[in-house]
């Protein structure tokens, strides 16, 4: 009986792992994010209830619309995962100017919370999260249109400048400073992933100083936060007020925290804990070990993200998974160093774990496309291996296949090879055929 139901295990685990390639599934990523939105979730509770108690008369108030926001979230990053990305370039263009004319209604209704006009609906649509997410998707629709004329100046430079220009220009007059900055940043990168010139990238990474300066010195915020930031690495007892309370969090938490719920900070003037704030309730609640473990979360999204960049079967694809990803990464790093006193106050939300419905459904968005990316790259490569016609020797374990056939003469490509346009490292490369080979072979033992 124990040997009948050892095989049965055995037999049910290759059945999901079958299940899981004919997917297209990426595991780690999904785990990954699953378990953010869990802990995001129970944070946001832990974070909210006070305040939801004393705005709304509910403590759950602020939870519940979380959750909901979570549900749509992962509805619509169900929806994006099987809409192949190419459509979006019929659709760039299109929700890019709605996308636009959202930020100019922003500022002709002037609706200001906390001293900026950011937001529609009443404060539940921020336009400024969504520019973000479209900037990607048009950038990298562009960009691929445009690949073969990039390093051409009045092809390549100037409209990448006249895009992130009008787009970051209308966000800053919200102002939303550390928007316009993650707009700019996140275009200079997918120029330099899409294989531009390097003059023009060193030419773009100057004009991003320049901009970064000009932005800072005129906007009152920017200065402010600047100046305060230099205080603070000057001297800690000079930090702004916020950094201070965020470092006393920490100073309360420990190696292990004080238990979910137990924080006291969020009760004593910690600026908005359920959403700016969250990770240094996180490093109170659960310690250094909590905060350590955000980082790790992080990371292997990163890790993720950018491996099913490398494996896009082309460039659309590569630069979709890799905007997206180095974006949503870029928001979280930046949001936990500045909480830590890392960097000057930037304002961003932490990604799945702050209170906020703009920021939840434009990431899930983006983990969607990632998914398709991923699917699409399987179902291709798992083309390519049966169009090659492998046999396998299933008891001695060896690949007999193209792929293991003397290398080819010079100017012909390999058989069974994928056809791909040559990008920037690390976003794709081209696999020699021995490592082609040893890949199909685990495919086909995971098959078995």
């Amino acid at each position: 009986m124990g040997v009948r139901t050892e095989l049965r295990d055995k037999n049910t685990a290759k059945a999901g792992q079958k299940r899981m390639v004919r997917m297209g599934v990426d595991g780690p990523l999904l785990i990954t994010v699953f378990t953010l939105l869990v802990i995001g979730a129970l944070m946001v509770y832990s974070a909210s209830w006070d305040f939801s108690l004393y705005i709304y008369e509910d403590p759950s108030f602020i939870f519940n619309r979380q959750l909901m926001w979570i549900g749509l979230g992962i509805l619509a990053a169900l929806i994006c995962s099987y809409i192949d990305y190419h459509y979006w370039q019929k659709f760039a263009v299109p929700v890019m100017v709605v996308t636009i004319l959202s930020l100019v209604a922003v500022l002709l209704v002037q609706d200001i919370r906390l001293n900026a006009a950011r937001s529609l609906s009443g404060g539940s649509y921020q336009p400024s999260e969504a520019a973000k997410l479209m900037t990607v998707i048009y950038l990298s629709v562009w960009l691929y249109s445009k690949r073969d004329f990039l390093n051409q100046v009045s092809f390549g430079l100037f409209p990448l400048a006249g895009i992130l220009g009008l787009v970051g220009g209308l966000i800053f007059l919200q102002p939303d400073v550390s928007a316009v900055l993650t707009v700019v940043v996140i275009g200079g990168l997918m120029f330099f992933l899409a294989g531009g010139d390097m003059k023009q990238i060193v030419l773009v990474i100057i004009l991003t100083i320049v901009v970064g300066w000009i932005v800072v010195q005129t906007s009152e915020t920017g200065r402010a936060r600047l100046e305060s930031y230099w205080d603070g690495v000057m001297d800690p007892l000079e930090a702004s007020y916020h950094v201070q309370r965020s470092w006393e969090a920490f100073v309360n938490g420990g190696w292990f925290g004080v238990g979910i719920g137990n924080a006291d900070t969020k009760h004593t003037g910690l600026p908005v804990p359920p959403t700016d704030s969250i990770y240094a309730v996180i490093g109170e609640e659960t310690g250094v070990f909590g905060a350590t473990l955000m980082v790790g979360l992080f990371s292997v999204l990163l890790w993720r993200g950018l491996e099913i960049a490398r494996r896009a079967p082309d460039l659309l694809g590569a630069l979709l998974a890799g905007g997206l990803t180095i974006w949503i990464s870029m928001e979280a790093f930046v949001n936990m160093a500045v909480i830590v006193g890392l960097m000057p106050f930037a304002g961003n939300a932490l990604p799945f774990i702050s209170a906020g419905g703009s920021s939840m459904l434009v990431t899930m968005v983006s983990i969607g496309i990632l998914l398709n990316v991923s699917r699409i790259s399987e179902r291709i490569e798992m083309d390519s291996v049966r169009k090659t016609g492998e046999v396998v020797d299933f008891q001695r374990r060896r690949v007999f296949s193209p792929f293991s056939a003397p290398k080819p003469a010079r100017g012909t490509k390999p058989v069974g090879q994928v056809d791909r346009p040559s990008i920037r490292e690390p976003m794709a490369q081209h696999r020699s055929s021995r490592k082609m080979a040893v890949r199909r072979l685990r495919e086909l033992f995971n098959r078995d």
